[in-house]
């Protein structure tokens, strides 16, 4: 049988079968599906190695307990190379005050705090041994072979094809 047709895809109604894209960035991609799909990729090729501390840091200064998911780093990853490839330039900084939150300080206000940064560093690093990311200036930017993998993850998922 035939798959149901994309929601967002035209459909060519003489076949009746959906249409694939061809030019599809990762601009055209919902987040969280491009995140999960790219996590997913980058703990299947290998590419990026769990450090032997994954289990045993907190994210930020502000939180009580290690992220749950045995995956968030490869989770934390993929978002750190979606955000790198969405606004070039951006430095580790940048990315500490994306992943903070509000510390909750008792009776007194909330106040954003940023999040720790050795493991996004880290992360930085991993990315620039893979190929997706290079440093220029003072911050990151997404190299032409790491938008090319990025932009064919995003087109799978739009296309709907799996990975096998």
């Amino acid at each position: 049988t035939t798959p149901p047709p994309h929601p967002i895809l035209p459909t060519d109604e003489a076949n009746d079968r959906t249409m694939t894209r061809q030019a599809v960035t990762l601009k055209d991609v919902a987040a969280d599906a491009f995140i999960r799909e790219y996590a997913a990729h980058l703990k299947k090729s290998g590419a990026i190695q769990l450090p032997a501390w994954h289990n045993l840091i907190k994210t930020a200064s502000f939180k009580e307990l290690s992220p749950y998911d045995e995956d968030w780093y490869y989770v934390r990853a993929a978002s750190v190379a979606r955000k790198i490839y969405l606004r070039p330039h951006t430095g580790l900084g940048a990315l500490q005050k994306v992943y903070g939150a509000a510390a909750r300080n008792g009776v007194r206000p909330n106040h954003h705090q940023r999040s720790s940064g050795g493991h996004i560093r880290h992360i930085l690093h991993d990315l620039e041994k893979i190929g997706v990311v290079a440093k220029e200036g003072k911050g990151r930017k997404i190299t032409s072979e790491g938008q090319r993998t990025l932009d064919s993850i995003a087109c799978k998922i739009v296309n709907g094809a799996s990975e096998d």
